[in-house]
């Protein structure tokens, strides 16, 4: 076996004795410059303006000339907080990276190669010289400062690099100077996979004894609708009295389960364990003329449409519980 290999493995399986020689191949990196880069825009108002409108910092010596100068400058100047976004390599390099590899990506495969391969940002402290105007040009260089032993953390087993950020401007004056600290970690191992709790139970519907009847008769797969026994009117949801003629008399009688869409909403948040999502909750109207609300199966959400033929479906989310349903008539067509 290679020396090589007897580092990797020993790194990787979390061993405190770390082989000299890949201590070594890290501390070498010590004193190395990772990052040397140039803004590819100067400091611009346009920029400033996004910036504080995000952040909701209303300071006005960013955007108003009068009032910085109030404030002692000779015009607006650009919110400290912002100093990196000045030198960053932007969204098109970090989408198509140049193939040929930096020094970053040289130190981040060494570390790599010990298993520290998760990354968290822990510190980042600035000392600023002076603040930057619309029309500065600024650049960086970033040195590695220190590679601390394996360390124990609440992570994993990992390292702190240390990396010191110098901002310059075009004359190569410092206007600051930001220390960075990452944990570079090697994942703990993952505890062995239990057994998947029970799903949700579906959420109980309110039953009182207005609507029990309808919930006994889904139970048994019959979706009934009530009637006013005096003027034979229809009514759902279900209810004491007649909204036609105010009898309290009444009956009922079974759906044929046909209808189509009425109109539908595509849930996707916020979720609720019981259910699969995206989740399509439809207002169906009935061939006898009512309405319900319920869900579709056997349909892509994306697919469903108002208007749409249906048929009555049952879904049972468990023992206790059975609730209408429907899918596309022309599928159940097809399918005879």
């Amino acid at each position: 076996m290679s020396d090589n290999a007897v580092t990797k493995d020993s790194a990787v399986t979390g061993d405190k004795a770390l082989t000299s020689e890949y201590e070594d191949a890290l501390q070498a990196w010590v004193g190395r410059e990772l990052t040397r880069r140039v803004g590819q825009d100067p400091v611009n108002v346009p920029m400033i303006r996004h910036w504080v409108e995000a952040m909701e910092d209303e300071n006005p010596i960013y955007l108003d000339e009068a009032a910085a100068r109030e404030a002692g400058r000779e015009g607006v100047v650009a919110p400290a907080s912002m100093m990196q976004a000045w030198t960053m390599r932007g969204y098109a390099a970090s989408v198509h990276p140049d193939p040929a590899p930096t020094a970053s990506d040289e130190l981040n495969a060494l570390l790599a190669e010990g298993g520290y391969t998760s990354v968290v940002a822990t510190d980042s402290e600035f000392e600023f010289e002076r603040e930057l105007v619309p029309g500065d040009v600024v650049s960086v260089e970033e040195v590695v400062e220190a590679i601390s032993a394996e360390k124990k953390t609440g992570l994993g087993a990992g390292r702190f690099v240390s990396t010191v950020r110098t901002y310059r401007d075009a004359s190569g004056e410092v206007v600051a100077v930001q220390r960075w600290r990452l944990l570079r970690f090697r994942p703990a191992a993952k505890p062995a996979a239990e057994e998947a709790p029970p799903k949700a139970l579906r959420p109980r519907p309110a039953i009182n004894p207005d609507n029990a009847f309808w919930f006994e008769a889904a139970r048994e797969h019959r979706l009934v609708i009530q009637r006013c026994a005096d003027c034979k009117s229809l009514r759902h949801p279900p209810g004491p009295c007649c909204p036609q003629c105010g009898s309290f008399d009444w009956d009922t009688v079974e759906a044929q389960g046909e209808g189509h869409v009425y109109s539908y909403v595509i849930n996707h948040h916020p979720r609720h364990p019981a259910f699969d999502y995206p989740l399509v909750v439809a207002v169906i109207e009935l061939a006898e003329g009512t309405r319900l609300i319920a869900n579709m199966t056997g349909v892509a959400p994306e697919d469903v449409e108002v208007g749409m033929p249906v048929v009555l479906d049952w879904i049972d989310p468990d023992p206790d519980l059975s609730l209408p349903a429907f899918r596309p008539a022309d599928a159940d067509a097809k399918e005879r």
